[in-house]
């Protein structure tokens, strides 16, 4: 049994033993998102998917599809290709797509979240024929005309200057074979550099384009999946099969792990400076604005790891997965104002005086 254990991830001929069999990780996607969906919480039918890409050195590129959960992403579909690999990702993605197609219940909302890179209309296609309501961001330098308008125009009329915001049924794109009937949603929140421009088809009057910071969870999972969380940058895998089989594993412990996190983080009590001076330091530090989310130190994947680590230290049964999301935002965030000059010195001659320091300690070490 051991044994089987650790050779699960290699291919049949690279195993011991007779009649042993491949682990075909895509015959898994299916299942595991409706394993997710059995532990939603009951009250909550609705569901954001992000779509993004991910690389490790120069070595692989990730898709991946992934649910996003207060803060985190679970992978919940991926495909390993080699990152200097040519060719169009589109089959990669609609296959991903299509192994996941009816793993939703149908009476619940499903986003498919992706960044401008991504952008193309037969992604939006794809993520309609699964019955999904795609939510995906375009570049400013489009064209479209709204109902009742028979000539295009720069979309950006809509939007011209921080404050502004707009949202309407429109024909989007001025080519013909590029064109898209849709809703339009913009908003430039003041302190961006650019406006959220979101393409769906849901109604202007159901959707909100604040959903669209919900898409930033991705980039915290990949940070999960490597050095943040569970290391997958230190692997030496050279075939992208076992990968892929590696990433399986991840994927479950990720939903274990983020399960229990979120039940404790939805816990957790609020916090309260009703007792605090006006200018106390903690008032500074740790309250928020009322549009913005509570302030978590720790990831839902590292609290729920730290809580499954406490009970086995204490010998107490482990915790079942049980996934609590949170409310989505109704309200753009506006964005930290960057560092001050003086501090990006300090921060510079820091890392410099860290690289030097740590040359030093290499060079005394081979001595």
């Amino acid at each position: 049994m051991f044994q089987r254990l650790r050779e699960w991830y290699l291919d049949a001929a690279h195993k011991r033993g007779d009649q042993r069999r491949d682990l075909e990780v895509s015959t898994c996607l299916g299942p595991l998102l409706r394993w997710i969906i059995l532990r939603w919480a009951a009250q909550e039918r609705r569901l954001a998917l992000a779509l993004d890409a991910s690389t490790l050195a120069d070595r692989w590129t990730v898709l991946s599809i992934s649910v996003l959960i207060r803060g985190c992403a679970i992978p919940v579909a991926w495909k390993v290709i080699g990152a200097h690999a040519k060719g169009s990702w589109r089959p990669d993605w609609e296959g991903l797509l299509e192994r996941l197609q009816g793993s939703v219940p149908a009476d619940w909302e499903v986003l498919g979240l992706a960044d401008r890179g991504l952008y193309a209309r037969w992604l939006y296609t794809a993520i309609v024929a699964c019955g999904w309501q795609p939510f995906l961001r375009i570049n400013l330098a489009v064209k479209a005309r709204a109902v009742g308008e028979e000539a295009f125009d720069w979309i950006s009329r809509w939007v011209p200057a921080p404050g502004t915001k707009w949202q309407g049924v429109v024909e989007c794109f001025a080519q013909q074979k590029s064109r898209l009937c849709c809703t339009l949603l913009m908003q430039w929140e003041v302190g961006y550099e650019h406006p959220w421009i979101v393409l769906t088809d849901l109604a202007p009057a159901e959707a909100n384009v604040a959903w669209y910071g919900l898409r930033v969870w991705i980039e915290a999972g990949f940070k999960d999946v490597k050095g943040g969380g569970l290391g997958w940058h230190h692997s030496k895998m050279r075939d992208a099969g076992r990968v892929e089989r590696l990433w399986l594993a991840m994927a479950v412990a990720m939903v274990w792990m983020v399960g229990v996190g979120s039940h404790a983080d939805s816990q957790r009590p609020v916090a309260c400076f009703e007792q605090l001076p006006q200018r106390h330091i903690a008032r500074q530090r740790l309250q928020r604005a009322p549009t913005q989310p509570p302030l978590s130190r720790l990831s839902c994947l590292q609290r729920g790891r730290l809580v499954l680590l406490a009970a086995l230290f204490k010998a107490e049964p482990l915790p079942l997965v049980r996934l609590v999301p949170e409310p989505w935002p109704q309200t753009l965030t506006p964005p930290k104002p960057g560092p001050k000059s003086s501090q990006q010195r300090q921060r510079q001659k820091r890392r410099e005086r860290k690289k030097r320091q740590k040359a030093a300690h290499h060079r005394k070490t081979a001595a």
